[in-house]
């Protein structure tokens, strides 16, 4: 067994074989042996996670302030969490103007957007301004993903761009950026070689069965010799939690001739929104896991997402149903579909809870942006968002506690505070007037 010394393997040490570059997860090698510990406490990631259409607000919002509020139903599958959970009330939307508004201003704090549907204008996005910092340290400067495929062509939603409805993340204000809803294409965006990225190379590879770990199996061999046994357990659990995900994806694309005919998805796209969403999850935690890239955001659902829920007992399209016009059991239903994605985030938390991390877990070193763009569907209302921060933010975030703010502040102001706790300070983020007080509120 080789026995660490102070020299540190190379960061940016990949595996390189016949047609595939692998990225390896952070290792204790990777730092010198008296910075190892400092250094691996030190990373902190961003996520974000996006829910459509509004919330069932009598379903969402705690009564109690401070420390001591009780969970409501949809908030309930959090309860593992609650000591890294910060229910963020009050705040407003910066550009509330129906869904355009909702998902174009939640990371922008944009104050306007355009008034036609070729006008395309917003803010620079919260995401890319970290992307910008951490592309420094990482090989992929940021993630942008979705469940939904995208339109950033046509008006969607007043008579606008659906390109208000169909992103979060702007790298200017005049350009948006697409989300990638397809895990086949982010699998190869992470792992595959940039030299078989077209699809004839993707078609040859599925064609031969040819795993990526495999063709790189002699130098990983070679690496297993240089590392001390904490490293080795990581790289086993690392690798066999890649052949997973490869695994998934290419049953995906083994059912493609037979599935898409009669689903009409694109290729590589589960026809379960349960397995598509899992590939999605996994291979983000993948990617933080590796440190590939810090930055993610994800849009479980656009805005006006027409998606039926039956296997919850909803099925009604989400988007119609969030227009309830306030009756109970219309509400209820709605209730139903924010739970189950509260659920299905939980499942993920847990995730990213089991995979070790420095000194904690990967949930430990993350800062996660939970929430709408909408508060009240029925109404469009952009007062008193449903927000969460969720995750130890690497030491920077107080959780286990319900904020209200009285005064409606900008969501813009949350932004700015986040980015100080990120350690990326900036002056402003599109309308905002300050920042937001989130590690605790004076009377809580």
């Amino acid at each position: 067994m080789a026995l660490l010394t102070s020299k540190a393997l190379p960061r940016r040490t990949v595996l390189r074989g016949l047609g595939a570059t692998l990225s390896l997860p952070l290792l204790d090698a990777m730092f010198p042996a008296g910075a190892r510990a400092q250094a691996r406490r030190t990373v902190h990631r961003f996520q974000t996670f996006y829910v459509p259409n509004g919330m069932a607000m009598e379903y969402w919002l705690p009564k109690e302030a401070g420390r001591d509020f009780a969970l409501t139903p949809i908030l309930e599958p959090l309860a593992p969490y609650r000591s890294q959970v910060t229910v963020l009330s009050g705040l407003k939307a910066n550009w509330n103007y129906i869904h355009a508004g909702a998902s174009g201003s939640f990371l922008t704090g944009t104050t306007r957007g355009g008034r036609t549907e070729v006008e395309i204008i917003a803010d620079v996005s919260m995401d890319q301004i970290l992307a910008r910092q951490f592309a420094r340290e990482t090989q992929v400067a940021s993630l942008e993903l979705a469940m939904d495929p995208p339109n950033n062509a046509g008006a969607c939603t007043g008579n606008l761009s659906c390109v208000y409805t169909h992103t979060l993340c702007w790298r200017s204000a005049t350009q948006p950026l697409p989300m990638e809803h397809n895990p086949r294409a982010v699998f190869e965006k992470l792992f595959g070689d940039s030299g078989s990225t077209e699809r004839a190379a993707r078609e040859a590879r599925l064609r031969q069965h040819r795993s990526i770990l495999d063709s790189v199996a002699d130098k990983l061999a070679q690496l297993r010799r240089e590392l001390g046994p904490q490293d080795l357990t990581k790289v086993d659990e690392y690798t066999e939690s890649v052949r997973d995900v490869e695994r998934r994806i290419q049953r995906a694309e083994e059912q493609r001739d037979i599935e898409l005919p009669e689903i009409d998805q694109p290729q590589g796209v589960p026809s379960v929104f349960e397995d598509h969403l899992a590939l999605m999850l996994d291979l983000q935690r993948l990617a933080l896991q590796a440190d590939l890239t810090r930055v993610v955001s994800f849009m479980i659902g656009k805005e006006q997402s027409a998606r039926p829920y039956p296997q919850i007992g909803v099925p009604e399209a989400h988007h119609p149903l969030s227009h309830h016009s306030n009756r109970p059991e219309l509400v209820a239903h709605m209730s139903k579909i924010n739970r189950y994605h509260m659920e299905l985030f939980a499942g993920y938390l847990a995730e990213l809870k089991a995979t070790p991390d420095g000194d904690g877990s990967l949930l430990d070193h993350m800062t996660i942006l939970y929430g709408a763009g909408i508060s009240n569907s029925n109404a469009h209302s952009g007062d008193n968002l449903p927000l969460l921060l969720v995750g130890g933010g690497a030491g920077t975030l107080r959780g286990g506690q319900h904020l209200a703010h009285a005064d409606k502040p900008p969501t813009a102001n949350l932004l700015v505070t986040l980015m100080d706790k990120l350690g990326v300070p900036v002056e402003r983020i599109g309308g905002s007037t300050g920042k937001l007080p989130i590690d605790t509120l004076s009377g809580v």
